[in-house]
């Protein structure tokens, strides 16, 4: 494992940035001059949420994606440091599976992660 990846933002001409391994991608691709909002910077809210096109990530320490939307690619650049190169989406235009009204189409439930917030056996 080397200690860099290169990530491709596929939604941006296809910019490529050379980020480190073992750091969150938001801290080092803000960094280097890539606009992305965050909010709360430890994978609680979905400001950061990016669409995974190619490549695996590690997003063990996020909890505010559900199910569904983990199936639909999505990230949390706040948390996801990447294990191999990457392809993205970014901004607002990636988030098309990202939101559901769930009054008018509630989550079955599969896609929720009820594991959140059952505690963990001793």
């Amino acid at each position: 494992m080397t200690g860099t990846r290169t990530i491709t933002i596929a939604n941006r001409g296809g910019a490529v940035f050379e980020v480190a391994a073992r750091r969150p991608l938001l801290e080092t691709l803000r960094e280097q001059g890539v606009d992305l909002p965050y909010g709360c910077k430890c994978g609680g809210c979905i400001t950061c949420a990016a669409k995974l096109v190619e490549g695996r990530v590690d997003q063990r320490r996020q909890t505010a994606l559900n199910n569904r939307q983990l199936s639909h690619g999505y990230v949390l650049l706040c948390v996801a440091r990447p294990e191999t190169d990457l392809t993205l989406e970014i901004g607002v235009e990636s988030h098309d599976k990202l939101y559901r009204n769930p009054f008018l189409d509630p989550l079955e439930p599969h896609e929720l992660k009820a594991d959140i917030a059952t505690p963990k056996e001793a």
